[in-house]
């Protein structure tokens, strides 16, 4: 089984490689083709190349380009008003010859509604249809019997991305308009939200001082338990920062710490992060690095201390 799942990833991997080959001028006419139009984008598409389009159309939303996903069995049910002239319709289909799809076309011809196709047939009745094909076609789906469209699918979603993100540079859209398109889930929170939103100041924060005995820094952090203390200096600013880990290794390392202060065992030249850093930032920091941390000091950027921000702050800030 594992053997035949592999199979599977590699012919799918090398089909989107294969389409990522052929991209040339069709790629970016159908790029000037959206960015030129007076309307939205329209997606459509049968079985799973309907799928296919559904996503797009969620992608293109998401990433500031107003889109919409039109069911080809139902337009021609009273659905079809969703498309206007100034609009551009993205057809998918593997065959290239959906019944479906080209039942659609002399209307949309009529509306004057361009067409881009994304077809695993560019010689297909429905590339001639178009006023820009790219090319979704693929050797093998992947299955043992050619049968299930696995890599048709995937390329043609893939092909579907690579038109929003080509979308999203040609408009210079930044973390600050996604986050505007998505106000509500973890993601959005990262991008809306700064530091300062969610981080622990002031009284909430076990401060120390470089000559504080240790025991008097484990005092403090046990009464204000965020993970680490904030040792600082005599102008406010951050001398060094102990976690909980710290103090492990300090009881690993001497079987007495009553002579040792809290510059013995503090880290200098911690990680920090500004309040004025998306949370993203801040998970960034955090989690993308061989030894990630559970908390970070927030600093000026006069370098003086402000407080601490857990990776649990950041999933639970509101």
């Amino acid at each position: 089984m594992l053997s035949v799942a592999k199979a599977l990833l590699d012919t799918e991997a090398r089909a989107i490689a294969r389409a990522s080959e052929r991209l040339g001028e069709e790629f970016s006419r159908a790029v000037a083709l959206i960015l030129s139009a007076s309307g939205k984008v329209v997606t459509a598409g049968m079985g799973k190349s309907g799928a296919s389009a559904r996503k797009l159309a969620a992608t293109l939303c998401a990433t500031g380009a107003p889109a919409a996903y039109l069911h080809p069995a139902e337009a021609v049910h009273g659905d079809l008003g969703l498309v206007e002239a100034g609009d551009v319709v993205i057809l998918i289909s593997k065959s290239g010859s959906t019944e479906e799809l080209l039942r659609l076309v002399p209307r949309l011809q009529e509306i004057g509604a361009a067409r881009i196709g994304i077809l695993g047939n560019p010689a297909s009745a429905l590339a001639r249809a178009c006023d820009v094909v790219l090319d979704a076609s693929v050797e093998h789906e992947g299955d043992p019997h050619d049968l299930v469209p696995a890599a048709s699918a995937i390329v043609a979603t893939a092909l579907g991305d690579a038109l929003a993100v080509a979308l999203m540079h040609s408009r210079e859209f930044s973390p600050d308009d996604f986050g505007a398109f998505h106000p509500a889930g973890q993601l959005g929170r990262n991008l809306r939200l700064k530091v300062s939103n969610a981080m622990h100041s002031g009284d909430e924060v076990p401060w120390v001082g470089p000559d504080d005995p240790l025991r008097q820094v484990v005092i403090a952090m046990t009464r204000k338990p965020l993970g680490a203390a904030c040792v600082l200096a005599g102008d406010g600013s951050l001398a060094g920062l102990i976690t909980d880990g710290d103090l492990r290794r300090a009881l690993e390392k001497h079987d007495d710490i009553r002579a040792l202060a809290a510059r013995d065992v503090m880290t200098l030249r911690p990680t920090t992060v500004r309040p004025d850093a998306p949370l993203r930032e801040a998970l960034v920091l955090m989690e993308r690095r061989e030894r990630q941390f559970s908390v970070l000091p927030v600093v000026e950027e006069s370098g003086k201390a402000l407080g601490l921000l857990r990776l649990h702050d950041i999933y639970t800030a509101k």
